[in-house]
């Protein structure tokens, strides 16, 4: 019997560029608070989790603000009047970036990491709030084509997958529809 080709379970490719951002921002809210829980765990158990969930996050907000930065941000910046908010969205990523690369050089039972990672989630969840309170109105009221520019998204978003070794939990079997392992890959610059 021949094999099939290997699809995703569920694909952004089938949402616009504001659904598809605001899918990843529930998804990075889901992860920190799984954070907080793994927290609560402590013990070796705990800080393996941490681990695992810091590098899954550190892995969603890099791919995230790369395609926001290299698509969706120039096409509203086009679109819209409000530099500003534009201009400030790129300085939160610039911190997000920087909290993430101290993360990844970091062990979870180091000084400050469970305080860096709730330092993070509270700028995302600040930037979150600009975004989808600000930016995505101004965007849809500008009809910004966000359908077009969700396939451009979802398609660089599976070359940054690519590139770091990052699969998606939903894609955890093999062609054979067997489970396979699937743990997040760190990047080190």
């Amino acid at each position: 019997m021949p094999t099939r080709p290997h699809r995703p379970a569920a694909s952004h490719t089938q949402q616009d560029a504001i659904a598809t951002l605001t899918a990843d921002h529930r998804k990075v809210k889901g992860l920190f608070k799984q954070f907080e829980q793994a927290k609560e765990e402590g013990g070796r158990q705990g800080a393996t989790r941490k681990n695992d969930l810091v590098a899954q996050i550190c892995n969603e907000l890099t791919i995230h603000t790369e395609i926001e930065e290299e698509i969706f941000y120039p096409a509203v910046r086009k679109q819209i009047d409000d530099n500003d908010l534009m201009d400030e969205a790129l300085v939160e990523h610039t911190g997000a970036k920087d909290l993430i690369a101290q993360l990844e050089s970091m062990d979870p039972n180091d000084d400050l990491y469970d305080a860096k990672v709730t330092v993070l989630s509270e700028q995302i969840a600040h930037h979150v709030k600009e975004e989808e309170e600000k930016m995505f109105p101004q965007a849809t009221k500008a009809k910004v084509d966000t359908a077009r520019l969700g396939v451009q998204m979802e398609k660089r978003r599976s070359e940054l997958k690519e590139e770091f070794g990052v699969s998606d939990p939903d894609e955890t079997e093999d062609d054979e529809g067997e489970a396979k392992e699937v743990s997040p890959k760190k990047r080190r610059a």
